[in-house]
């Protein structure tokens, strides 16, 4: 059976499917659109299973912080290649994942999955379908959602969106200008915790024992060893905690002093990097 361009259009615009996809699926539905559509998705579940094995490490770190602040969003969706992280349907179903994960707060991955997409799609569904449409194995891995009874959440998302950031900050300063300064710090120099109370004692422990093993293996005397691991430890929460970090626009001040003048403080972060 002939089909016409303007079935064909109708389908593309219906389903973002290649024109010959298009036509060849209007052709095997004998015209009928609804049924296309469903040979499509077919489809798009074939191409999903033969990719399952694939590993998907690129992808993209997206943000989205609700009008007053109150709610932030971070998630990571992955697929095979950064060409197709650079893909505008990529890209657009990235960006609006985390646009229905903001106005639904799912629990998991399998409630967000199961969340509303368009219409009568799921995000399931649109993660098939897109996997179909462009050839790659595509995942939704991980997100987190961070809520503010008080305080204002704060996103960063580095150029080329492979790493993001949710800042909680707190007072009555510049919180805007401040937070995303303190957001861009959590990125650049991936702190462990907000403060050193928050640091675990497996980690401080770790930290103590690497630090007497070297200064035994330098043959430091045994009266001072230590001070030596407490020197080292106190150095390591200058380097990883974020409120004892310098602050990266001026390192003169840590990043507490600089939150102090501004009449601010901050409790709790989540960084994503691509891949972590």
């Amino acid at each position: 059976m002939s089909v016409s361009a303007k079935q064909v259009k109708e389908l593309r615009d219906a389903t973002g499917v290649g024109m010959m996809d298009c036509k060849e699926a209007l052709k095997e539905a004998d015209g009928d659109f609804d049924e296309a559509v469903s040979i499509l998705r077919k489809k798009g579940q074939e191409v999903a299973s033969d990719r399952a094995a694939a590993e998907a490490d690129e992808g993209l770190v997206v943000t989205a912080v609700s009008g007053n602040g109150s709610i932030g969003v971070i998630a990571e969706i992955n697929c095979e290649t950064d060409f197709v992280a650079r893909n505008d349907d990529f890209q657009s179903f990235a960006e609006t994942v985390a646009e229905r994960v903001l106005e639904e707060t799912p629990e998991d991955l399998d409630e967000l999955k199961s969340l509303s997409y368009d219409g009568d799609a799921t995000i399931e569904d649109e993660l098939v379908a897109l996997t179909g449409r462009i050839g790659e194995k595509l995942t939704i891995r991980r997100f987190d959602v961070l809520e503010s009874a008080d305080g204002r959440i704060i996103s960063y998302v580095h150029p080329g969106s492979k790493l993001g950031v949710l800042v909680e900050v707190h007072g009555d300063g510049e919180v805007e200008e401040a937070g995303r300064d303190v957001a861009m710090q959590v990125a650049a120099l991936e702190p462990i915790a907000v403060t050193r109370g928050e640091v675990p004692e497996e980690v401080k422990d770790e930290e103590r024992e690497v630090a007497r093993e070297a200064a035994v293996n330098e043959g430091k005397p045994e009266h001072v060893i230590d001070n030596i691991v407490e020197g080292k430890l106190e150095r390591f929460f200058e380097d990883h905690v974020l409120m004892e970090q310098a602050f990266v626009k001026d390192s003169s001040v840590s990043v507490k002093e600089m939150l102090d003048e501004a009449g601010l403080s901050v409790t709790r972060f989540t960084r994503y990097a691509l891949g972590d």
